[in-house]
């Protein structure tokens, strides 16, 4: 990281040290965005952090203004109180009042239980393992007979929980039409304030081990509990989820057939704070993730998460050596919405493997997605229903050896 990078990181630490977490926080938002009107280095850093520069835009907003502070702020913050006591078993728990008081609130329909369709029904469940314990929501639909069904895992955005990630990508109502069993996994505040999934941490990279290990899990446990057919199993998330999505389909590619990648980042783009930050700007440099069918989402207008990440994300995936040609990039306009590149990569079989949808004038956020939730643009296309579209042609042996 540069020097300049290295003085932010250290100011913070010692705000950080002093207890002063929410003007810690204001440095890295500036830090992070390259903006001076923050708080500098030096700074007695009293002032409030809504007082500081520019407002913030709406999460759906496309403007190109500052962004909110980015889904590694919390954990940037984390690992500086990791580095006043290292002796800790635990990730330590940081109250970001401030950060969370400067942000949007969440539209008003975005804590009201799920729309549950024609007679669907979502289950509050629990899973515990060695790596863990964590809630999740369960989507099963009215359809649902006791016969094997596909499964589809979503991973929310930091700030959301699994009742606001249905809401806003209406996922339970393409479950109804298809019948297909949705689980919506929850991060725990204790480890991570901000509940972001911890996608950049060594440990959360790894087979058999911190969160993967706990997505997996509940994977399996829905599996066990319900009639699921296990070549049918994906996964999808949006941002620091569509990180985690990435994580989970080069960690344990036997169990999921597909992933789909919102907003997010490739797997280890990134393997601490200050790395996480540099690869939400430039794409990091990710490893190559295997085989499994993936379908990545962009708005070119993110300025959150750039747009290079959806570059590497399929760079890594053609890493693989199994694509023998690709159609397009193809340039058209959703029925309803803005305008997408669509480029498809094609196995040596004819199978489409990969999917790359850039979305013109698209910001961070879920498109086609419903205003009861936060990160969502209702303008298409319709992201949801491009990735189921995608999944249902991908049962596990079109990728498994």
């Amino acid at each position: 990281m540069s020097e300049s990078w290295n003085r932010t990181m250290g100011e913070a630490l010692r705000l950080t040290r002093a207890g002063q977490l929410a003007q810690a926080t204001s440095l890295l938002q500036h830090g992070l965005a390259g903006t001076t009107d923050g708080p500098q280095p030096g700074a007695n850093g009293a002032e409030d952090l809504a007082g500081h520069g520019r407002a913030h835009p709406s999460p759906a907003s496309n403007s190109a203004a500052a962004p909110p502070a980015s889904f590694v702020a919390s954990a940037a913050l984390n690992a500086l109180s990791e580095r006043l006591d290292a002796k800790r078993s635990r990730r330590p728990h940081l109250a970001l009042t401030e950060f969370s008081r400067a942000r949007p609130a969440a539209r008003s329909g975005a804590q009201a239980p799920a729309r549950t369709g024609a007679g669907g029904e979502s289950r509050r469940r629990r899973h515990t393992e060695t790596a863990g314990t964590r809630s999740y929501d369960l989507y099963v639909p009215a359809g649902y007979r006791g016969d094997p069904v596909p499964l589809v895992v979503m991973l929310h955005c930091g700030t959301q929980n699994a009742i606001d990630f249905a809401a806003g990508t209406r996922m339970n109502e393409l479950a109804e039409r298809h019948t297909f069993l949705v689980a919506y996994p929850e991060q725990s505040r204790a480890a991570n304030q901000g509940g972001y999934w911890n996608w950049f941490s060594p440990t959360d990279q790894h087979t058999g081990s911190g969160e993967p290990a706990i997505i997996a899990g509940i994977t399996r446990q829905v599996m066990r509990d319900l009639a699921v057919d296990p070549a049918r199993v994906y996964i999808a998330g949006l941002s620091a989820g569509g990180a985690m999505a990435a994580v989970m389909a080069a960690t344990y590619p036997d169990l999921y057939a597909a992933v789909g990648v919102h907003s997010g980042i490739a797997y280890r783009a990134a393997h601490d704070v200050g790395s996480a930050f540099a690869a939400m700007r430039t794409g990091g440099t990710p490893t190559a993730t295997g085989t499994v069918p993936l379908i990545v989402i962009h708005g070119d207008k993110d300025t959150i998460v750039a747009p290079a990440n959806a570059e590497k994300l399929i760079h890594c995936r053609l890493a693989a050596g199994d694509i023998a040609s690709q159609n397009g990039p193809t340039t058209t306009r959703a029925d309803r919405g803005r305008p997408y590149t669509r480029t498809i990569y094609y196995s040596f079989d004819g199978v489409a493997v990969a999917e790359s949808w850039i979305v013109h004038g698209g910001g961070h956020a879920w498109y086609g997605g419903s205003p009861d939730g936060s990160y969502t643009d209702p303008e298409g296309p319709n992201s949801s229903a491009e990735m189921i579209r995608f999944f249902l042609l991908h049962p596990v042996t079109s990728h498994r050896s």
